[in-house]
């Protein structure tokens, strides 16, 4: 058993599966059947296309409503469920529909991807998974659909509704409107607002909090995990609502016209979908630039461990900010809500969090040198938007250069992964020293 675990690396499993998926779904996209014109997409492109759409972030070279047929949108569909949840969810549970048992390594796959901290009750929680995943998308999906068929045929309605509430809940932010408009044409529209802010929000706090949430009716007790999502989740909704509104206000492209719920409903939306959804409801190239530097603040946060968003993740924000308030403090112990955090915990944190500052700035970077021309701000929004995984764009996107692209297909990939389980992927981890080395004293501040 021992010298199994051994063989065994969940976080390469991981990037190997998600990397074929990525290009079988590249393959089917290039097909002549997966565009209106009949001649397939150019192989970067439709990669282009397949990462954004496994990785949920919903960058796009092309425009997914007027260039693919019917069955490229379903592709895409497809790349954005299994990728939103994640395909050893997917590939479990047909194992369970087959009767047959999770294996080990499964487990350890499992216990990496979902983000839990062991093995206990896994085969239950995916079934909950994918009854939470059905239940919140189908009620999405017919909110939507009632509302769209007031201005489309039924058919179509009920296509667009599942489609958007799919994307929507996985957090891709893909949307079938055309004209590269998003949801622009929506913006005062309080069913389509809310009920895709609502999707949002709950494909961003992550499976764990659901399923906390869904226990509390027996345990009456909610986990730390669960009170540091909710509590800080809540108040960076309410932080970035109240700033989009303040600062755009006045601004005569894009709150400025609406009326006051209009402005409400267009301030809320920005701040939601700014946690790693894609969709847009303000023309982001109208934007000023404080309002564009809380969107990247919110974007490089990202949503929940366990989730379908990307970002460092709301509770490695946590630990950071509760960690300088210790050392400001000047106490030893890092305590939230009344219980102190282990050092790896903090120590992982850190780590996640350098290597994603570290990776923004290195493709805004080399961004500004493949592709020049454009203003340094929208360089780094674009990095920092698939790194998150968010799918937002001042209209860079479309006017990537081929190494540009590539750059934001890995960056993509990285930000849905996370770099710590790239990072372990691709490296040997060693055995943990048994000594200690010599303490060594530096000046810091």
């Amino acid at each position: 058993m021992v010298k199994i675990k051994r063989n065994i690396n969940p976080s390469k499993t991981l990037v190997l599966g998600f990397a074929i998926l990525i290009l079988l779904g590249a393959t089917l996209l290039s097909l002549p059947a997966a565009t209106e014109n009949g001649e397939g997409l150019p192989f970067l492109k439709a990669l282009f296309t397949a990462t954004s759409a496994t990785c949920v972030t919903g960058l796009v070279v092309v425009d997914t409503g007027s260039t693919f047929s019917l069955f490229g949108e379903l592709v895409i569909l497809s790349l954005i469920q299994i990728g939103g949840l994640g395909f050893m969810t997917f590939a479990s549970f047909i194992f369970m529909l087959l009767g047959k048992r999770i294996s080990l390594k499964e487990r350890l796959v499992l216990k990496e991807a979902i983000n839990v901290n062991d093995f206990t009750g896994i085969g239950i929680l995916v079934r909950r998974i994918l009854l939470f995943t059905g239940v919140i998308e189908l009620s999405g999906a017919l909110l939507l659909a009632i509302r769209f068929s007031y201005d489309m045929p039924i058919g179509k309605a009920i296509y667009y509704g599942i489609f958007h509430s799919i994307s929507n809940f996985n957090n891709a932010g893909f949307d079938l409107l055309g004209g590269f408009r998003s949801l622009t044409s929506y913006v005062d529209d309080p069913v389509i607002v809310l009920t895709i802010c609502v999707l949002i929000t709950l494909g961003g706090i992550g499976f764990i909090v659901m399923n906390d949430l869904y226990e509390y009716r027996k345990t009456r007790k909610l986990s730390l995990h669960t009170k540091i999502m909710l509590i800080t989740s809540i108040s960076l909704t309410l932080f970035g609502t109240i700033a989009i509104y303040l600062l755009e206000l006045g601004n005569t492209k894009t709150l400025g016209p609406l009326s006051p719920l209009g402005q409400v409903l267009g301030a809320l939306f920005q701040s939601v979908t700014s946690r790693t959804a894609g969709a847009n409801t303000l023309p982001i190239g109208d934007l000023t630039h404080a309002t564009l530097l809380i969107m990247m603040f919110l974007m490089f946060i990202g949503g929940g461990s366990g989730s379908t968003a990307g970002g460092i993740k709301v509770t490695t924000f946590v630990v950071l900010v509760a960690t300088v308030w210790s050392q400001i403090k000047g106490r030893e112990d890092i305590v939230i809500f009344k219980k102190r955090l282990v050092k790896e915990i903090v120590f992982k944190a850190f780590t996640v969090a350098m290597c994603g500052f570290a990776i923004v700035a290195f493709v805004t970077f080399i961004l500004s040198i493949t592709d020049t021309g454009h203003y340094f701000i929208m360089y780094l929004f674009e990095a920092t938007s698939a790194f998150g995984t968010v799918g937002l764009t001042m209209g860079l996107t479309t006017e990537l250069s081929p190494i540009g692209q590539l750059l934001i297909i890995l960056t993509m990939f990285a930000g849905r992964l996370g770099p710590l389980t790239i990072g372990i992927a691709i490296t040997r981890r060693r055995q943990k020293e048994t000594f200690h080395r010599p303490k060594g004293n530096i000046m810091i501040g």
